[in-house]
C-alpha cells in the first residue's frame, strides 16, 4: 500500500508538472516547444494531440459537509489511477516511478504522454511502444499468468463445472498459477486488497459526511462490495441512487482485457449532476420499451420486459480515473455490465455534458469543416452530437444480452470474447441512429433532428475511427462507415469530402441494425470476426481525409481544476463557484 500512496504522489505530480507548461486550449493542435532533440519533439507532437481542456463543474450550492464528502471521493478515485497501472502490466508501475526520476526535457515528455496513455504504449497509434525497452503491450493485460498460452487458459475454463466456470470468466477475479502450476481464479478483494481496503475507508467516510440517504446507502454498500467481491447489491443501489453527488466507482470495463473481453478494470467517474438537463432527457426512458418492441430483428429475440429502472443523468465531470481517464476520455457510459443487473433492474446511462462539449467545440467542429461536403457543414449541431451520445448508452441496454446457444444459457459478452467490445460499440451506434430515426418518426422528437443528426455523425465517424482501430469505438464506428459507403448511404466527392445520402442511409441503418443484433441473438462469433476483418478498416479514401486532419485535436486531455481546489482546500471546502 506504501507503493501505491507513492504511485498516487508521483502521478500527481506529474500531471501538475505538465499543467504547468499549458497554455489556454485553442481548436487546434498547438505547436510544439522548439528542440534539438527528435524523440522528444517526436513526443511531445503526439501528446498535443490532445488538447488540454480545463473540466470544471459548479460546487457552490453545495454545502460543506458535501464537499468534504465530493473531496473524500476523489481521493478515494485516485487509488484507482495506480490500481489500473498494475491491471494494464505488471511493469507499469516501476516504469513510472523510473520515468518520475528523470527530470530532463526528454524524461518529462515521456513522462507527459505515459500518462495519458497509463503506459507506454500509444493507443491511437496501435499501441505502438514509445519508450525504448518497453515489450509489445500484452493483450492478456495482467488478468492472468505471466507466461500462459491464450489457448491453454481457454481450454482451462472449459474443463470447469458451471459454477466454477461462471466464476473464473467473470469480471471480479484474476487467473493466477497457484503453488501446484495450476491454473485458478483469484478473487480481485485478495488480489487488490491492500488498495481495496484503503478505497473502502474513504468510501465510508465520505458516507459518514454526506447527508443525501441514497448516496450514503451506495457508499456503505460499494465499501463493503469492494471487500466481499460481490458487487450486486451496491449495484443496485447506484442504479436507485438519487443526490446531487454521482459517483461511480469500481471495476467495470472489460477493453483492457484482449484476450477474452472478461476482466473488469478500476474505474471512477466522481460528478455533479445536472437538474435541468436531466430532467429534458428523463422521457427517454420512457421509449425503451417501444423501441425494443420494434427493433428490426426476429420478434423472438426481442426483450418482452426490459428493466423496471432506465435512469438517465446528465453530469458535470469533476474528476476521473483509472480506465475512465486513459487516452481518448469517455463522453457517456451505459452500467452496470452485469446481465443479472441489466435483467432485472435496467441499466443507468450517464452522459458526461462538460466532456462532451469540450469535444465538440475542441475536435468535432474543425473535423467537420475538412470532412464534410460544403452543404452538410451546416447541420452539424451539438444537439445531434449530445442525443446520438445519449441513445448509443440507452442502445446498449437493448437488444440480445442472455442468449441461448445450442440449449446453453450463455450471453453475448461470453459467446463473442475478444470480438464483444468492438461489435457491441458497433450496435450501440447504429442502433441508437436507429432509435433516433425511430423517435422523429412517432413525432416524439424534433423533426430537425431527422436533418442533422445523420451527418452529424457522419463528423463524429472521423472522430472516433482517430482512435485507432485497435480501440474498440474506433474499429466499431470503421465497420459502420464502410458499410454505409458500401451501400450507399455515404458518399464521396471527386474532391474527397463526404457527404451523406438521406435516401439510402435511413434503409442502411435498418439493415446493419439487424445484422449485428441477429448475430449477438445466436452467438455467432465467427460471423462478428469476419465482419471486423473485411469492414473494421480504414480504407484509402477515409485515410485521405484522416491525413488532412493533422491540425486537428484528437481528442481533450482534461485538467481537474475543480478537483483540484477541493483537495487543496481545508475541509475539501471552496468558496468560489466553478
Amino acid at each position: 500500500m506504501r507503493y501505491t500512496i507513492l504511485l498516487i504522489a508521483v502521478i500527481g505530480v506529474g500531471f501538475a508538472a505538465m499543467a504547468c507548461n499549458r497554455e489556454t486550449p485553442q481548436p487546434a493542435v498547438q505547436t510544439t516547444t522548439p528542440t534539438t532533440d527528435p524523440e522528444t519533439q517526436k513526443l511531445q507532437t503526439m501528446a498535443a494531440r490532445f488538447a488540454p481542456v480545463e473540466l470544471t463543474a459548479d460546487v457552490a450550492a453545495l454545502p460543506d459537509n458535501e464537499r468534504q464528502a465530493l473531496a473524500k471521493l476523489v481521493e478515494a478515485a485516485k487509488v484507482f489511477d495506480a490500481l489500473f497501472l498494475r491491471q494494464v502490466w505488471e511493469g507499469n508501475e516501476a516504469m513510472l516511478i523510473d520515468l518520475a526520476r528523470d527530470d530532463s526535457p526528454l524524461g518529462r515528455a515521456r513522462l507527459h504522454y505515459f500518462l495519458i496513455n497509463k503506459g507506454p504504449w500509444s493507443r491511437l497509434d496501435e499501441n505502438k511502444s514509445f519508450i525504448a525497452g518497453a515489450p509489445e503491450k500484452p493483450e492478456e493485460a495482467n488478468f492472468y499468468p505471466a507466461g500462459a498460452a491464450k489457448a491453454d487458459v481457454e481450454a482451462w475454463f472449459k474443463t470447469l463445472g458451471s459454477a466454477e466456470r461462471t466464476r473464473a470468466t467473470g469480471f471480479f477475479t484474476t487467473i493466477r498459477r497457484g503453488p501446484d502450476g495450476k491454473f485458478m481464479a483469484v478473487p480481485y478483494s485478495l488480489e487488490y486488497q491492500g488498495e481495496i481496503a484503503h478505497v473502502a475507508d474513504l468510501l465510508r467516510e465520505a458516507a459518514g459526511l454526506t447527508k443525501q440517504p441514497t448516496l450514503k446507502n451506495y457508499l456503505e454498500k460499494r465499501a463493503a462490495s469492494l471487500l466481499s467481491n460481490d458487487y450486486y447489491d451496491s449495484d443496485v443501489a447506484w442504479m436507485e441512487l438519487d443526490a446531487t453527488i454521482e459517483p461511480t466507482i469500481g471495476p467495470y470495463e472489460v477493453y483492457e482485457d484482449e484476450w477474452f473481453n472478461y476482466k473488469a478494470a478500476f474505474e471512477a467517474f466522481i460528478t455533479l449532476r445536472d437538474d435541468a438537463e436531466t430532467q429534458k432527457l428523463a422521457r427517454f426512458g420512457s421509449e425503451l420499451q417501444e423501441i425494443e418492441n420494434n427493433l428490426p430483428i426476429d420478434p423472438k429475440y426481442r426483450n418482452p420486459k426490459l428493466g423496471a429502472l432506465a435512469p438517465i443523468r446528465v453530469v458535470n465531470t469533476v474528476f476521473s480515473s483509472g480506465d475512465a481517464n486513459r487516452g481518448v476520455q469517455t463522453a457517456a457510459f451505459n452500467l452496470p455490465n452485469d446481465e443479472r443487473v441489466i435483467a432485472e433492474k435496467g441499466s443507468k446511462r450517464v452522459m458526461l455534458k462538460n466532456n462532451q462539449e469540450a469535444k465538440f467545440r475542441m475536435v468535432l467542429q474543425p473535423i467537420a469543416q475538412v470532412a464534410l461536403a460544403a452543404d452538410d457543414r451546416q447541420h452539424v449541431s451539438f444537439d445531434a452530437f449530445f442525443t446520438h451520445i445519449l441513445m448509443h448508452e440507452l442502445m446498449h441496454g437493448l437488444g440480445p444480452h442472455n442468449i441461448s446457444v445450442g440449449g446453453r444459457a450463455t450471453t453475448v459478452r461470453q459467446e463473442f470474447k475478444d470480438a464483444y467490445s468492438t461489435i457491441e460499440e458497433a450496435k450501440a451506434d447504429i442502433s441508437g441512429l436507429f432509435a433516433l430515426q425511430f423517435l422523429v418518426n412517432q413525432q416524439k422528437l424534433d423533426k430537425a433532428l431527422d436533418q442533422t443528426m445523420y451527418v452529424t455523425y457522419l463528423a463524429s465517424m472521423f472522430r472516433s475511427i482517430r482512435f485507432g482501430i485497435t480501440e474498440a469505438h474506433g474499429r466499431g464506428v470503421a465497420i459502420q462507415l464502410n458499410y454505409f459507403l458500401d451501400n450507399g448511404g455515404v458518399t464521396v466527392a471527386q474532391g474527397g469530402t463526404f457527404a451523406v445520402n438521406p435516401e439510402r442511409i435511413r434503409q442502411n441503418v435498418i439493415d446493419l441494425t439487424r445484422d449485428i443484433m441477429t448475430m449477438q441473438a445466436v452467438g455467432d462469433y465467427n460471423a462478428g470476426k469476419q465482419m471486423m476483418e473485411k469492414l473494421g478498416v480504414v480504407r484509402p479514401q477515409v485515410q485521405a481525409v484522416l491525413d488532412k486532419l493533422t491540425g486537428v485535436p484528437v481528442d481533450i486531455e482534461p485538467r481537474f481544476v475543480t478537483a483540484e481546489r477541493l483537495l487543496s482546500t481545508p475541509n475539501g471546502s471552496t468558496s468560489s463557484s466553478q
